[in-house]
């Protein structure tokens, strides 16, 4: 009994520790969001979608509330983005966003990650240019005939339009999400799931070996705090297969 507690008190850990880490991070984004653009999601539309998404992956009110409340007072922090590229094993490429209000701290958490992983950093532009910004959205309970009119009406730019299970994947600029997004429910077009984020032109293949040494790598830099998010170009249901053993 004692050996059984004892692995569901470490699985609850690890559960606890990575709900801690995505409240962070949220709390961090929608700050900067509310600070940026105003607290009234009713008017700053960025921050009412990134509040849905924090809803969707279960972020509770209070984290919401009290970050957006915490962007008005006298005494807020101001926050940082900056993005760093690198080279990971095996000639894998990583962008590494971050939201820091301590540019030499991150900076030097970020490097020791690589250097650990016998990787480096590269210089701005050397490896953000193997990457496209998209958004994707899946929607249902709607006809391509008429997803394509409502786009093309709205002057809105699409790179392809693919079929799913539930209905289709529409891919287009990641710029353009929250604007998608508005359009879709002002018509009524249900939005199963919504992203944007940088997604690699070719992925590579690692071989286990190397992959080993890239998850250990990706998990040092999610752990980050100041890390928001981090792309990369491995082939994902390899990494997956790294993950499950």
């Amino acid at each position: 009994m004692g050996r059984i507690f004892e692995v569901r008190k470490e699985a609850m850990k690890k559960t606890n520790l990575r709900k801690s880490k995505l409240y962070a991070r949220y709390g961090k984004e929608i700050y900067m969001t509310a600070k940026q653009g105003g607290a009234n999601p009713d008017s700053n539309l960025t921050l009412k979608h990134l509040i849905e998404r924090a809803k969707k992956e279960e972020v509770p009110m209070d984290v919401i509330d009290r970050n957006i409340k915490k962007a008005t007072s006298a005494d807020a922090t101001d926050f940082e983005p900056i993005r760093y590229e690198g080279f990971g094993p095996g000639g894998s490429a990583f962008l590494v966003d971050t939201l820091t209000d301590n540019v030499n701290r991150t900076v030097s958490e970020v490097r020791y990650c690589f250097t650990k992983a016998s990787s480096k950093l590269g210089v701005k532009g050397s490896v953000e240019h193997l990457f496209n910004h998209v958004s994707m959205l899946e929607v249902a309970d709607v006809s391509e005939d008429t997803l394509l009119e409502t786009l093309l009406e709205s002057n809105i730019e699409v790179t392809d339009i693919e079929p799913t299970d539930q209905g289709y994947l529409v891919v287009a600029d990641g710029y353009d999400l929250d604007k998608i997004e508005a359009l879709f429910r002002e018509q009524n077009i249900q939005i199963v799931d919504s992203k944007s984020g940088w997604f690699a032109d070719n992925t590579l293949t690692l071989t286990r070996e190397t992959l080993e040494v890239f998850h250990t790598l990706l998990e040092m830099l999610n752990d980050l705090d100041d890390v928001q998010n981090v792309y990369h170009n491995v082939d994902e249901g390899l990494l997956n297969d790294v993950k499950d053993d």
